[in-house]
């Protein structure tokens, strides 16, 4: 939907990928573990590490051409199934790695632009700092903050997870296997969205529209989840208006996603299947050397969210201050596997 100076790291991380499709998710909503707050913080930082669970479904094809546009001519159009839906039906939030954290606690930590101050017993994050990319609000608090299913739950539901299993619709809800499924934004904005498609709701701030219509269709596509016409119709033509030359990127080490096969069309398709092409490898996590930040003086303006991968180690400034695009923060502390950040340089 949107690109910009202040381009977030979502809009960064714009590039999506999606070798083999997982499953689609929902507005995110604010859970809590059940652990006791303690006056006694730490600070701590957590390595996501993925238990996917088991399933027989084949992989997915990839797609040759990158561009959002090129993957979205991928994608069935049909109507969607609009029967059955609860929000029960997609288990979350859980503690896949069993490391005490469930998945918002996970998220709150490693899109936390310092180290996120964590409880001492259990995992309760109590204080971080959150840049919302849809209306480009920090947050400090992580009460003000909700965890948005980059597909909203119910989207995901009528656009075919209603024929996956209580297993698949777990992970979906659940997928820390890369950056863009899940997203720390401001409660208000994510309860605005809803389950609302990009027809009727794209977020406030205008520099991340392309990032976020990019990252819609990369997931959609991802988990081979079908389109409505006003809602292909809408991207399609913002797309093409203003982000003709938006990418998506690699998935990393997503869950496997059901087969196109086993997603059977409730109406007549009116768009072209896409055919397999390259293998998109893992985003590696290795340091890299940072420049100096003196070259960030005249750099372009960033936005302390995520970054790419190509950009890992380039220069660029916040309100006057030298950001770098790293996947470690400044303690040296890295950031998640598939991570890359603007941070104070």
């Amino acid at each position: 939907m949107k690109l910009s100076n202040t381009m977030s790291r979502r809009l960064h991380r714009s590039l999506i990928v999606f070798p083999a499709l997982a499953l689609a998710v929902t507005v995110g909503c604010v859970s809590s573990s059940g652990a006791a707050q303690t006056p006694e913080a730490k600070k701590t930082t957590t390595t996501l590490k993925k238990k996917i669970v088991p399933t027989t479904i084949a992989k997915g094809a990839t797609i040759v051409d990158p561009t959002a546009l090129a993957v979205l001519s991928t994608i069935t159009v049909q109507n969607e199934y609009k029967t059955g839906y609860s929000r029960s039906l997609f288990k979350h939030w859980i503690d896949a790695n069993g490391n005490g954290c469930d998945t918002r606690e996970e998220v709150l930590i490693v899109e936390s632009q310092s180290k996120a101050q964590v409880d001492a017993y259990g995992c309760k994050v109590i204080e971080g700092d959150w840049l919302s990319p849809y209306d480009n609000v920090m947050h400090t608090n992580p009460s003000e903050l909700d965890i948005d299913h980059m597909i909203p739950l119910k989207e995901a539901w009528d656009s075919g997870a209603w024929k996956w299993t209580a297993a698949q619709r777990q992970i979906f809800a659940n997928d820390l296997s890369d950056p863009r499924a899940l997203i720390a934004v401001t409660a208000g904005q994510n309860r605005s969205k809803s389950d609302r498609d990009p027809s009727n709701w794209i977020p406030t701030q205008k520099s991340y529209i392309c990032t976020y219509l990019s990252e819609w269709v990369a997931i959609k596509a991802h988990w081979y989840l079908s389109m409505d016409q006003s809602e292909f119709g809408r991207i399609k033509n913002l797309l093409t208006a203003s982000c003709a030359s938006a990418t998506i990127a690699p998935w990393g080490t997503a869950a496997v996603p059901p087969s196109k096969s086993a997603t059977t069309s409730i109406t007549e398709s009116t768009s072209p299947v896409a055919t397999s092409a390259t293998t998109l490898a893992p985003v590696a996590t290795t340091p890299v050397a940072i420049a100096d930040p003196a070259g960030a003086i005249g750099a372009r303006e960033v936005t302390p969210v995520r970054c790419k991968k190509a950009e890992s180690g380039q220069i660029g400034q916040y309100k006057g201050v030298a950001y770098v695009c790293s996947d470690h923060r400044k303690d040296g502390t890295a950031y998640a596997a598939g991570y890359y950040m603007w941070r104070p340089a």
